[in-house]
């Protein structure tokens, strides 16, 4: 989401913190100079001390002095951070699945789960949306449209993968988390228990057939749609 379509939600002048789930990829790492530049940005949380130095491609001329007075944090694998006066806690947690290093993050708040590049099957046809699925949609998403979301991105390789200690992992974030809204990097967010459930088991279900103990990994040439 651009800094421009934000300034809905937040006021320029409130502070406010940033904390880009996957340091090693533009499309999440791309607009931090952008919103610091826009907002009182008072942190950026990351896994990495140096994370400033990554947040330049593309900066403009006074990008570099934009990024360098930001307060960087940096976080373990396993953390929790206290935003706000009010000490709101947001639990930071290693992606179970993933194929770079990437964080999810659970807002005890409004136990939302941001999942980053995972639960990113559900689309609009326009940009208009609406962009979020709740428990009043008839939502046609399908075991096919999650299997073919994994299968045709970067998760072309679970196939034939050990999965299974993936699912459990998996499994012990929603067992340990009570996750009424799941915010992935992009596509619709899912609200409500309901709705939670079902995608989560969709994503199971193409996991547990693509462990090595059912499945053959193969080749997958670079065109190839599944």
């Amino acid at each position: 989401m651009s800094p421009r379509a934000n300034r809905s939600l937040i006021a320029p002048g409130l502070p406010l913190s940033m904390f880009p789930l996957r340091l090693n990829e533009f499309m999440s790492i791309n607009n931090v100079e952008s919103f610091a530049d826009h907002f009182n940005v008072e942190t950026c949380y990351t896994s990495n001390p140096d994370a400033a130095l990554w947040f330049d491609f593309g900066a403009k001329e006074n990008g570099r002095n934009i990024l360098d007075s930001m307060n960087v944090t940096a976080v373990t694998r396993a953390d929790t951070i206290e935003l706000g006066k009010g000490g709101r806690a947001i639990d930071v947690m290693q992606a179970p699945i993933r194929l770079i290093a990437t964080r999810w993050l659970y807002d005890r708040s409004t136990k939302t789960l941001f999942a980053s590049d995972m639960f990113t099957h559900v689309w609009r046809d326009t940009e208009q949306g609406p962009w979020i699925v709740d428990e009043s949609d008839n939502d046609p998403t399908s075991l096919l449209t999650s299997a073919r979301s994994c299968s045709n991105t970067r998760y072309w390789w679970l196939e034939g993968a050990p999965t299974d200690s993936i699912r459990r992992g998996i499994d012990a974030v929603f067992e340990k988390y009570d996750v009424e809204c799941i915010a992935p990097g992009y596509g619709c967010i899912l609200r409500g228990r309901n709705v939670v459930a079902r995608h989560y088991k969709m994503l199971d279900e193409f996991l547990k057939a693509c462990d090595k103990s059912v499945a053959v990994s193969r080749y997958v040439t670079r065109d190839e749609e599944r």
